[in-house]
Order: C-alpha cells, then structure tokens, then sequence
C-alpha cells in the first residue's frame, strides 16, 4: 500500500474515532472533515469509499446503537434517550431508529429486556440488522455498509 494511502486511511479512522468520542454532540461534515484534515468533499468521497457509507450515515447508526443500549438498559423516556445520543427532532430519530433497527424505539424497548451478558456479547448481539427482504439504502445506493467497522483501503487515484 502506498503511504499517500496509509496517511489517507491514518486520516479517516481519526476522524472516524472522533466521531465516535463525540456522537452525542452536534457534528457536521465540516467539524469532522477538519479532523482528517481533508476538504469536506474529498473527506466525504473518502470516508464513503473506505467504510463504505456517508459519515452523515455513520454518525446516525453509531447514534442508534448508543440509544439501543439505553432503551434497554434505562427507563429514561424516549424523548430523552433521542436528546441524549444527538437527535435534535423526536421525529427524526424514531424515522432514523425505524429505518435502521426495523421497528420504533417504543416497539424496540418493549421487545428487548436488558442483557444479561459480559459486555461484549452485548455488542456483537445487538448490532442493528435489517428485517429480512428489506433493503439497506435507498435504491439508489447500491452496496450495504459494513458494520465490521474495518477500514477498506483507499481507492488508488
């Protein structure tokens, strides 16, 4: 691998980390593309061609993940759990949690009872998956992200 590519990859999974410290804050392509210190265009090609999906995308799954936990494991109101991971609509979040787990956050908490289980059990068991037949993205978006959180290469210019 070149090393324009290892500093490109180096670059992007630094963002991605911040990203991940930072989920419940607001964040937007410019804060995180500064990280990478990349222009937010060729950060957001970038990011997409490595791991496979928009860091807009990413930030929401990471912040669906965190408000899965908390729905099972707290009795904090809905409305409260979407505030805490990040979302700024109530509205917002339950379309997002829906699209990305298949059911609504209320439907989700009713449904999972908190684990009984070392942590990271937890994680691998409860990563969201698609209903089946269902598609990932819009049909105008062609591969799933994958939720390996692996780094692919960066495409050769």
């Amino acid at each position: 691998m070149s090393r324009e590519v290892e500093d490109l990859n180096r670059r992007l999974l630094r963002a991605r980390d911040a990203m991940d410290r930072a989920y419940a804050e607001p964040l937007d392509v410019a804060t995180v593309a500064a990280v990478a210190y990349l222009s937010e265009a060729h950060f957001s090609r970038s990011f997409r061609a490595v791991f496979d999906e928009t860091p807009h995308r990413y930030l929401q799954r990471r912040r669906v993940e965190r408000s899965m936990f908390l729905l099972r494991e707290t009795d904090r109101s809905v409305t409260d759990i979407c505030f805490d991971v990040g979302f700024t609509s109530l509205g917002t979040f339950s379309r997002t949690f829906r699209e990305i787990v298949g059911e609504t956050p209320s439907g989700y908490r009713a449904t999972h009872p908190p684990i009984e289980a070392p942590h990271c059990f937890q994680m691998a068991m409860t990563r969201p998956r698609l209903p089946e037949g269902a598609s990932p993205r819009p049909a105008s978006v062609a591969r799933r992200s994958s939720s390996s959180g692996e780094a692919r290469p960066a495409p050769v210019p």
